[in-house]
């Protein structure tokens, strides 16, 4: 059996550009994709704290130092710049793989400036 788990976040991070006439996909800074795990190409869901939207789309690579966070094709029309959003890739693992498991946790603060990391999210309290 295989478990869905959560692989890698950027939390919070500012949508600088949303680009309409594009192929599709979320261009994301080269420096935040090697941080955070997430690979070219790969799947990732994006959660749009501002007005609630959540889609998928998958990563590309986008100049290493850049802060970019590009919305691209379609999506920009659930994202716009300025925005911040929440992306997320997930993984499959096996029964043996879990109790190893750790999530990349991102932690981006204005100018998706690298604030703090986590494999570990926060208990939330009552």
């Amino acid at each position: 059996m295989l478990t869905t788990m959560l692989k890698a976040k950027l939390h919070m991070a500012r949508v600088t550009h949303a680009v309409l006439n594009y192929e599709g996909s979320c261009a994301i800074d080269g420096e935040l994709l090697d941080m955070s795990g997430i690979r070219d190409n790969e799947q990732i869901q994006i959660y749009n704290v501002e007005n609630g939207q959540r889609f998928t789309t998958y990563a590309i690579r986008a100049e290493e130092g850049s802060k970019v966070i590009s919305v691209n094709g379609a999506a920009a029309h659930l994202a716009s710049e300025g925005q911040r959003v929440i992306i997320c890739s997930y993984a499959q693992y096996t029964e043996a793989e879990l109790d190893a498991h750790e999530p990349s946790l991102v932690y981006l603060q204005e100018g998706n400036v690298v604030s703090h990391t986590s494999n570990a999210i926060p208990v939330q309290l009552a």
